[in-house]
């Protein structure tokens, strides 16, 4: 067995040193497998959690902070047919089913398809009122509030990926 000497005066041989590496090698993999089958659930439901959060604050008249940017929004996607609390109640339901869907893992590929619907909502603000979002100095807290939502659209998509594996017929 060859040993080490080690700036204490100590000598460590090569096997302890491979004991630690193969102890470390298993413990990364236990955290591995633990990640592997944890995580995209986690993110499924803490997805669910936000767009179910943020839709039931939509049902109550003054409680959202974006409450006249959906309306707004609303009424330039529709051409002014939707606007008022219509606009609110028709995006309040929308995220509180897509928030039950997610949380719960019920109609999955349903609330996936409605969420990516949602996701043109979200966005359609920086494209109908892109001069109202930006200054001079950069963008304004609410075109930030809006910006943010990139992470929940790279969330959405690791959970599609993963829900969209299994087929849709049963065998």
């Amino acid at each position: 067995m060859s040993t080490t000497a080690l700036g204490s005066g100590r000598t460590s041989t090569a096997a302890s040193l491979d004991a630690i590496l193969d102890r470390a090698e298993a413990a990364q993999s236990v955290i591995q497998r633990f990640l592997a089958r944890t995580s995209v659930p986690t993110l499924r439901v803490s997805l669910g959690l936000v767009f179910l959060v943020f839709g039931v604050l939509k049902l109550f008249p003054g409680v959202s902070p974006v409450e006249a940017l959906v309306e707004r929004t609303w009424s330039a996607l529709s051409f002014g047919i939707v606007d008022g609390y219509a606009a609110l109640a028709l995006t309040a339901a929308l995220e509180t089913f897509v928030g039950i869907s997610l949380v719960t893992g019920v109609l999955l590929r349903i609330g996936l398809l409605a969420l990516a619907g949602t996701f043109v909502g979200i966005f359609s603000p920086l494209v109908f009122f892109g001069s109202e979002l930006f200054s001079a100095v950069g963008p304004t807290l609410t075109a930030q509030y809006i910006l943010k939502d990139i992470v929940l659209v790279a969330g959405a998509m690791v959970v599609a990926a993963t829900a969209l594996k299994r087929p849709i017929r049963r065998r």
